[in-house]
């Protein structure tokens, strides 16, 4: 249990520097390979969730971690749009 918990302080961590070391100019291939990846937490808890012997404990961590890869998944999603309209074609007003 203790090595569990040192890989994930040292995950935090390690995140957290890579994260503010980025430049600007690579955030949006940063974000796309995130949602890549909350898409397979969603799919690896779900199957987690299903496989289980404790099913209490896996459908509450499997809920967790579903619902914070979908916020991920669809908060890229709308800053990906937002970016792309924003060099899309201009409309001319009339």
């Amino acid at each position: 249990m203790m090595v569990f918990l040192i890989v994930f302080v040292l995950a935090i961590f390690l995140g957290f520097e890579l994260i503010t070391k980025v430049p600007p100019t690579l955030h949006t291939p940063l974000m796309s390979g995130a949602n890549a990846i909350s898409g397979i937490t969603i799919v690896g808890a779900l199957t987690c969730a299903y496989f289980t012997k404790s099913p209490f404990m896996a459908n509450a961590l499997g809920f967790v971690a579903i619902a914070t890869a979908s916020v991920n998944v669809v908060g890229g999603f709308m800053v990906t749009d937002r970016m792309l309209t924003m060099f899309g074609s201009k409309k001319e007003e009339k």
